[in-house]
C-alpha cells in the first residue's frame, strides 16, 4: 500500500452539555468520541480520518474542528455552513485546521435548510470554488438523477455520498444509469459507506454486488470508503429531541472486512481505502 488506510465518513459527537445539539434535532445523539474511533480503526490499520458535520449540530463546527486539531496531518473535515453568512477569515481558519469540504444534506431531515439540491449547490459550490474545496452531497438517487447535468458542469469536485442512497433503484434503473453517467465524469468521485443506508436489513454490512461492480466499472479511481461511525440510528427508529437514538451495534471490523472481502481481486483495496482518499483530501504522503 502506497499509503496510510482512511476512513472516509465520520462523525464525533461530544456530550450534550458541552456541545448542545440543534433544538429541531429528530433524536438525542450519545457521545461518540475520536478516541473510540481510533481505538476500534486502528485495529483495521487504519488511521486516517474525514469527519463529516452531522446534522443534528446544524452550522456549529465547533467540535469537529477541535477532532482535526487532535488529528493534525491525519484529518480533514467537511463543514457545514450557511454560504449567505460565512466569513472569509472563517474559510480561512477552517482550511488551516484541514478542512476541504462542504456538504449539503438533503436526506436527513434536519439537514441543509434549502431543500432544493439546484439552488444549494449552487450557492455552495460559490464558497467551495473560492476554497479551492469540493461540496459533498447526500441526497437520494431521484434527487441525484435529476440534476446529473448540473453536476456535470460544476467547477468543483463534487463527492457523492453512500452509494448515491440508491434505495430500491437496481444499477440498470433508468435512475442507476444516470446516478452512473455522473460518474463517468473525472470531477465527480463516491463513497462507498454505509450499506445499511441501502438496504432493508439495517445492519447490512455487506455492499450490494451488482451496485459495487456497476461503480467501480466507471469510477474505481475516484471511490473512497468510509464507515460511517457511529452508525446513526434509521429515520424510522428515531423517536424525538429528547430521547437517546441507540447507535446501530454494528462491529468496526466487520464493516471493514466485508467491503474488502466483496472487491475483486487486485489493488483496488489498496486504490480505495489509501490512495484515492489521499489524492481527494490531499493527505500528504
Amino acid at each position: 500500500m502506497s499509503g496510510q488506510r482512511c476512513d472516509s465518513h465520520v462523525h464525533i459527537v461530544g456530550s450534550h452539555e458541552r456541545y448542545p445539539q440543534v433544538a429541531s434535532r429528530t433524536y438525542l445523539a450519545g457521545p461518540a468520541t475520536l478516541e473510540e474511533l481510533r481505538r476500534v480503526a486502528s485495529a483495521r490499520g487504519i488511521s486516517r480520518f474525514v469527519i463529516s458535520q452531522p446534522s443534528f449540530y446544524g452550522t456549529d463546527n465547533t467540535l469537529l474542528l477541535e477532532s482535526l486539531d487532535i488529528l493534525g496531518a491525519r484529518g480533514r473535515g467537511v463543514v457545514v455552513v450557511d454560504p449567505d453568512a460565512i466569513a472569509a477569515e472563517t474559510l480561512a481558519d477552517y482550511a488551516a485546521s484541514g478542512v476541504c469540504g462542504l456538504r449539503i444534506n438533503l436526506y436527513s431531515v434536519l439537514g441543509t435548510r434549502e431543500r432544493r439540491l439546484d439552488r444549494a449547490f449552487t450557492a455552495q459550490a460559490s464558497v467551495a470554488r473560492s476554497m479551492d474545496w469540493h461540496v459533498e452531497v447526500i441526497a437520494p438517487i431521484g434527487v441525484l438523477a435529476a440534476h446529473v447535468d448540473m453536476l456535470v458542469r460544476s467547477h468543483v469536485a463534487v463527492v457523492i455520498d453512500h452509494y448515491g442512497v440508491y434505495g430500491q433503484a437496481r444499477p440498470e434503473s433508468a435512475e442507476g444509469e444516470r446516478l452512473l453517467e455522473l460518474l463517468r465524469h473525472r470531477h465527480v468521485w463516491i463513497k462507498l459507506s454505509a450499506p445499511y443506508r441501502v438496504s432493508d436489513n439495517p445492519l447490512e454490512t455487506h455492499p450490494d454486488k451488482a451496485w459495487l461492480a456497476a461503480i467501480l466499472a466507471v469510477a474505481a479511481d475516484r471511490c473512497v470508503w468510509g464507515s460511517d461511525w457511529p452508525h446513526t440510528p434509521a429515520h424510522e427508529a428515531q423517536q424525538g429531541g429528547n430521547i437517546p437514538g441507540i447507535y446501530r451495534p454494528l462491529a468496526y471490523a466487520q464493516l471493514v472486512d466485508d467491503f474488502l472481502a466483496a472487491l475483486p481481486p487486485g489493488d483496488l483495496a489498496d486504490r480505495i481505502m489509501a490512495d484515492n482518499p489521499s489524492r481527494l483530501y490531499r493527505f500528504a504522503d
